[in-house]
């Protein structure tokens, strides 16, 4: 009986490692080959981590600053758009009413002032708010000047030298602006000055109405803060929206380079240095390697976010964000995608 048990078991062990030598362990056909090769590339590079590809620029999460009701999104997925243009415009009548109504109060508070004396000892903050004020004007005035030229850009009604014209306005009077609120703050600081009167107190409030209805007003503008390609858009006209961090009203990065933030373990932070070769796999590609290199690492460890510990491990070892930037032919991958990262050694 003993006897029979043994021989069954051989059998079944020849059996079974017949399967893993031909299948399980090194392939189809018992390749050995492709073992070898396997341990070969465990030895190819000096980390490994999990990453998520990303723009090259990084992504761009864009949200409301303010509620309102969407009134126009004039681009749309894949777009490609310019630093400063409309992505979403929300309803803006309320808001042009006021800054109106504020303006005709600076202006009667203007003609008030400008009826009295000036007060003696003030007339360089006086000639100081004065500039600052028109200087914020134009700003507000060259900023409308370059939203309507990239829509027309968009629509094939504006030219791309009127887009830098107009570009180039708006950098001029923000220029100004920094200049005049310097030249008013030198003057504010002059010892023994005299308080203001009435009417030019008025004035300094009704200028603070009309700056507090611009902002608003520009607040109903959600712009791209940099020149990228529209990667997600979550808005449609008519739709209410607010301000919220849980989910971005429109996302954008630049798609001409992607990189890979990946989080590397503690025990391993000490074999990378930047300027270390690195490449990057695929679920969705098995068969190819996307190489590139690393760029920056970050300088604290910090908890996981692409496999997060979860409540039950909150105590596990840190990680270190390495950022990988990779080369140019490897379109075929998307920023979100999940992949595995290799750090090559210093001297590969």
């Amino acid at each position: 009986m003993l006897r029979t048990i043994a021989i069954i078991a051989a059998l079944v062990g020849a059996a079974l490692g017949g399967y893993l030598l031909s299948e399980g362990l090194y392939g189809s056909n018992g390749d050995s080959s492709k073992a070898a090769t396997t341990e070969k590339e465990e030895v190819r590079w000096v980390a490994a981590a999990p990453g998520r590809v990303e723009p090259g620029s990084g992504e761009f999460r864009i949200n409301a600053a303010i509620l309102g009701l969407v009134a126009d999104v004039p681009v749309k997925i894949n777009d490609g758009v310019e630093q400063g243009e409309v992505l979403i415009r929300l309803e803006d009548e309320e808001a042009r009413a006021r800054l109106a109504a504020a303006e005709a109060e600076e202006g009667l508070s203007r003609r008030q002032r400008d009826a009295q004396p000036a007060t003696s000892g003030r007339e360089d903050v006086t000639k100081g708010e004065d500039a600052v004020y028109s200087a914020e004007r134009e700003v507000t005035g060259a900023r409308f000047e370059l939203d309507a030229a990239l829509a027309g850009k968009r629509k094939g009604e504006a030219t791309d030298q009127q887009v830098a014209d107009a570009r180039r306005r708006l950098s001029k009077a923000q220029e100004r602006v920094e200049r005049e609120r310097l030249r008013y703050a030198q003057a504010q600081a002059k010892s023994d000055l005299p308080a203001p009167n009435q009417s030019e107190s008025a004035l300094t409030a009704a200028r603070a109405n009309v700056a507090l209805a611009g902002a608003q007003l520009d607040k109903t503008r959600i712009r791209a803060p940099k020149a990228g390609t529209v990667i997600e858009l979550n808005a449609k006209q008519g739709e209410l929206v607010s301000p919220s961090p849980e989910q971005a009203l429109a996302v954008v990065g630049d798609m001409s380079k992607l990189r890979v933030k990946a989080e590397v373990d503690d025990g391993e932070v000490g074999k990378i240095k930047v300027g270390q070769k690195a490449f990057v796999r695929s679920i969705n590609f098995p068969d190819k390697d996307f190489p590139g290199k690393v760029t920056a690492m970050a300088p604290s460890m910090a908890t996981p976010r692409i496999n997060p510990r979860g409540p039950r491990r909150p105590l596990d070892i840190e990680v270190l964000e390495v950022t990988i930037e990779l080369d140019d032919t490897n379109a075929d991958l998307r920023p979100g995608m999940r992949v595995d990262a290799f750090i090559l050694p210093n001297n590969s």
